[in-house]
């Protein structure tokens, strides 16, 4: 399907793509991760062709990037891209008209889509009317309107409640199981742990883990700890037991040390809180981008807190 092989792309003296590859299939969801300014923008741009790499070669069903491929495709772009004035649905049609589709199959489809996001009722009222929110369904039902055989979303649940973030999801689901590729950029996560079947983390433009996730998880080994408790849960950090604590208002993922016991660890732990649950597991998704990305140097204890 869609395949990036060691592309670059330099900006005067910022080296902002360094030989990252990728490949997503139909029927995939592939996770593009990083922490801003990683080289996940400029990928996405050299995907759609809007630049072009000063080094390798990406191809879509094995073919290099032309005018009848980019209807094959659709993107959800982090920033609004709305005509403020325009209606919804006049918003959509023309959209739809630069993918080449016929306005009356358009509309169509148009108003199905409104309908399923609740906003039928809003179908005639200009964008600038409308919630961070629903501006955001309005761009994703335009990067799908056309049925295309790739969909990059970025960030596509910015700016969504939670009932809108379970539709949203619910979408994605249904558009793997049609045998689309999906890339799917954000900063959520938890979101990408329970999405995507691959992952690409770049960090400062070269790519640092990949792979399937399940994979990637086994890869970080299985001396994580999911510990629910009551009591305050600062003192976590400070046990030599314990290698890594991400800490939150009552639960923590601990990373214990290679020597440490589970048993001892949770006898040490039981008598400072309330322990509701103790539970070995693998590392989250997140614990392993902090590992990545965020590591202060093998000598330090990581440590983040969060009220």
């Amino acid at each position: 399907m869609l395949n990036v092989s060691h592309v670059r792309k330099q900006y005067s003296t910022v080296l902002a793509v360094d030989d990252v590859s990728l490949t997503v299939q139909r029927g995939q969801i592939l996770g593009l991760l990083g922490p801003n300014g990683a080289g996940k923008t400029t990928t996405i741009r050299m995907i759609l062709n809007i630049i072009r790499p000063d080094a390798g070669m990406i191809t879509f069903d094995g073919k290099l990037f032309d005018e009848t491929i980019r209807n094959n495709w659709g993107y959800l772009p982090e920033e609004r891209g709305l005509y403020r004035k325009s209606t919804l649905l006049n918003t959509i049609l023309y959209f739809a008209s630069l993918k080449g589709m016929e306005k009356n199959e358009a509309k169509r489809r148009a108003y199905d889509w409104l309908k399923r996001f609740d906003l039928l009722n809003c179908f005639n009222q200009p964008v600038e009317a409308l919630s961070k929110g629903n501006q955001q369904k309005v761009q994703f039902i335009i990067s799908i309107l056309h049925q295309p055989h790739l969909v990059i979303l970025d960030e596509p649940f910015s700016g969504l409640d939670p009932l809108n973030q379970i539709l949203l999801k619910d979408i994605l689901m249904e558009l793997k199981h049609q045998e689309r590729a999906i890339i799917f950029s954000t900063h959520q996560m938890d979101q990408a742990e329970k999405l995507c079947d691959i992952l690409c983390l770049i960090s400062k433009g070269r790519v640092v883990l990949d792979g399937e996730v399940a994979a990637v998880k086994n890869r970080y080994g299985n001396n994580t700890v999911h510990l629910e408790y009551d009591g305050d849960g600062s003192f976590l950090k400070m046990l030599a037991s314990i290698k890594t604590a991400h800490i939150y208002e009552n639960f923590a993922e601990l990373i214990l040390e290679d020597h440490s016991s589970p048993s001892d660890v949770l006898r040490e732990i039981a008598q400072k809180v309330d322990v509701k649950k103790f539970e070995m597991s693998q590392p989250s998704l997140n614990a392993i981008f902090l590992a990545l990305v965020g590591n202060p140097g093998p000598t330090e204890k990581t440590t983040e807190v969060t009220q």
